[in-house]
């Protein structure tokens, strides 16, 4: 591929690498955290495959001025999602309105891209099955927000930048 690649070219290679069992089956999974191990993406685009143990999730975050797509890999992943346009920067505390809520329950094989700025969180709700899904972000992360919520409240905690996780 050698022009940027698109949130359909994102959500093809996750698909396609969701479906790549062998794959799937190699990535080492923690009863406790979980674990990811990063992938060549299409196009210069940042890919992770990642897995789930029981009960964790990501919290309330977006991926800047990245587009992206995941997909379900293995097991069911839940994403609670906003429906709105956060400001790109300088506020702490934004009160949401009630109609910006969206959730999407992703079982194996389903997935989703989405755009700039897209606020949600990925949640493995199951009590005794892991769950691994494979990411695709473009531009790579230049930053990761990180948000707490408290009913309509959503705060800015953190700006994660890629030394912070790699």
């Amino acid at each position: 591929m050698t022009s940027t690649p698109t949130q359909a070219d994102l959500l093809d290679f996750v698909r396609r690498t969701a479906a790549d069992a062998d794959l799937i089956a190699s990535l080492p999974l923690d009863p406790e955290g979980r674990t990811w191990v990063r992938l060549e993406g299409p196009g210069g685009s940042e890919a992770w495959l990642i897995g789930w143990p029981p009960g964790t999730g990501t919290g309330w975050h977006d991926h800047a001025d990245s587009v992206g797509a995941f997909v379900t890999a293995a097991g069911e992943l839940k994403e609670n999602a906003l429906a709105v346009r956060l400001p790109a920067d300088g506020w702490k505390t934004l009160e949401l309105t009630d109609d910006v809520d969206r959730e999407r329950r992703l079982p194996t094989g389903k997935g989703r891209s989405f755009g700039h700025h897209h606020v949600h969180e990925v949640l493995n709700e199951s009590s005794d099955q892991h769950a691994i899904s494979v990411h695709a972000y473009y531009p790579p992360l230049p930053r990761i927000r990180r948000f707490s919520r408290s009913g309509p409240i959503l705060r800015l905690e953190q700006v994660e930048r890629p030394e912070d996780w790699q």
